[in-house]
């Protein structure tokens, strides 16, 4: 990989960030949060909240629009959900992701006179000195930054990206605000969500810590612009950022000129076939968690453009997944099952145990031979049929939910028998994991965090790539696997 990104004993990249401590809000400020964002829910759940009092039953997509304002007017981290909602139909149904789609570039505008403010004490000037023209109206408004365009002395279009005034004290209080409420929902319902997040909850304060540095976005453009000049895939490309004007909350890198993946219409004036370019967008990334370990950890359709040129933009580098060594051998043995590699199923169970206690064994009550062929099973359809014709957020379930499906329960029935069966059971599932010394967090967040980009994936494959499988180019995955860390003796029973 880059020179500058050190790999650890597997040869997995483990790139240095610049960490950063969120603030600890005071409990006045908690208050007032919780506050705002009670009243913003009653607002705008009043009618529904009516309907619901006179019994009247409300179709579940009724939630969706109230919900999508809540979350625009909450902002910083609920739009950071909003994102995940707008970019998973397959998870949350067609009609819910295309209302959330707004959050992938609506954020609320910040008054130019506080981005020239943080500009110029990021520059140490003022903004006339390093800009010939400055656009007042922002080209891209998301949960933590706004991005203006720009022009340099010297001619260069480029795209500033600065960071939300108070967006850190934000954050803060959000993630502080929702851990209470993601322990009582895991502890008194046993949902498996509530409780995954709550697995991931650490790692997700570190996460956002990283992408509130954007010196850490200037790092990993750099090691992946390398990366792409060591690989041949030419239709992907990484903006240049400019580090001599770059800080700590303002990026300044070169400005593209596309449109969002997702725009079949702005798309269709281009005149070129997209599909060459997404497939090896979905290469690209896949190679680079294989041989690195390491992966752009936000790929919705807002940080992917297309370009006029017959090129992909991959953009908003402020989260970029690191694999642990179970996470990353699961993956690697993922990818060997798929292009038909029999023998990786049992590791790929092996470690869904191995990681998650003996909920998996205890819960269905099944011997590891049976849970092997329930993995495959539930597993092999998924990464082996076109695109068209899976959905690849059956990845992202928790393993629990896969368990609860073998013990009779149906995912699907939202009826409030079927929810009260499927919570209890859950519950039960959960109290196993426990008392088997928890969930290991840094696999799940792996694996989460990996499933949630394959998720986003399976819009876009459905889009562009229907008639063809995720691995369906066997050469090409093949050669990435040869080049990438084998963990030579990694099975279940080592855990260094």
């Amino acid at each position: 990989m880059a020179d500058d990104v050190p790999l650890d004993a597997d040869g997995l990249a483990r790139p240095s960030v610049f960490p950063r401590r969120l603030p600890t809000p005071s409990r006045a400020r908690l208050s007032r949060r919780a506050s705002q964002i009670f009243r913003v829910g009653t607002r705008n759940f009043a009618p529904l909240i009516w309907k619901t009092a006179r019994h009247r039953r409300v179709p579940d997509d009724e939630f969706a629009a109230p919900l999508r304002h809540t979350f625009e007017e909450l902002g910083g981290t609920f739009m950071k959900f909003g994102q995940l909602v707008g970019s998973a139909p397959s998870m949350f149904g067609e009609a819910v992701a295309q209302e959330f789609r707004s959050c992938l570039d609506t954020g609320a505008p910040v008054p130019i006179d506080r981005i020239r403010t943080v500009v110029e004490e990021s520059l140490g000037g003022p903004m006339e000195a390093t800009f010939a023209a400055f656009e007042e109206e922002p080209i891209g408004r998301a949960s933590m930054a706004v991005v203006h365009r720009a022009r340099l002395h010297d001619g260069h279009e480029v795209a500033v990206k600065v960071l939300r005034p108070g967006i850190e004290l934000q954050v803060a209080t959000d993630l502080d605000l929702f851990e209470p409420l993601l322990k009582m929902a895991a502890r008194h319902t046993g949902d498996a969500n509530a409780g995954s997040l709550l697995q991931m909850f650490d790692g997700f304060r570190i996460q956002i810590g990283e992408e509130l540095d954007l010196r850490n976005e200037l790092r990993a453009m750099d090691n992946y612009r390398r990366l792409l000049d060591q690989v041949d895939l030419p239709l992907v490309m990484v903006p240049r950022p400019h580090a001599e004007l770059s800080g700590m909350k303002v990026l300044v890198m070169e400005f593209l000129d596309g449109v969002p993946v997702d725009d079949l219409d702005r798309i269709a004036e281009y005149g070129y076939d997209p599909v060459p370019v997404v497939d090896q967008l979905v290469k690209g990334f896949l190679m680079t968690a294989l041989r690195w370990g390491t992966f752009h950890g936000d790929l919705h359709a807002g940080n992917l453009l297309l370009m006029p040129d017959g090129r992909v933009g991959v953009i908003d580098w402020g989260i970029v997944g690191r694999l642990d060594r179970d996470s990353y051998f699961f993956f690697r043995r993922l990818c060997e099952a798929a292009l038909g590699d029999d023998t990786a199923w049992k590791d790929i169970a092996d470690l869904i145990i191995e990681n998650y206690g003996q909920v998996i064994r205890e819960g269905p009550k099944m011997n590891d031979e049976e849970i092997t062929t329930f993995v495959r099973a539930t597993i092999e359809p998924v990464v082996t049929a076109p695109f068209g014709q899976v959905s690849l957020s059956a990845l992202v379930n928790a393993p629990m939910e896969q368990v609860a499906t073998a013990r009779g329960m149906e995912l699907s029935d939202r009826s409030a028998r079927g929810l009260f069966r499927r919570l209890r059971e859950q519950r039960k599932l959960r109290g196993m994991a426990e008392s088997h010394g928890g969930i290991n967090s840094d696999f799940d967040r792996g694996t989460f965090l990996l499933g949630k980009q394959l998720m986003y994936f399976e819009r876009y494959g459905k889009m562009y790539l229907a008639d063809k499988g995720i691995f369906s180019d066997r050469s090409f995955f093949e050669r990435a696997l040869a080049d990438s860390p084998a963990l030579a003796g990694r099975n279940a029973s080592d855990t260094d």
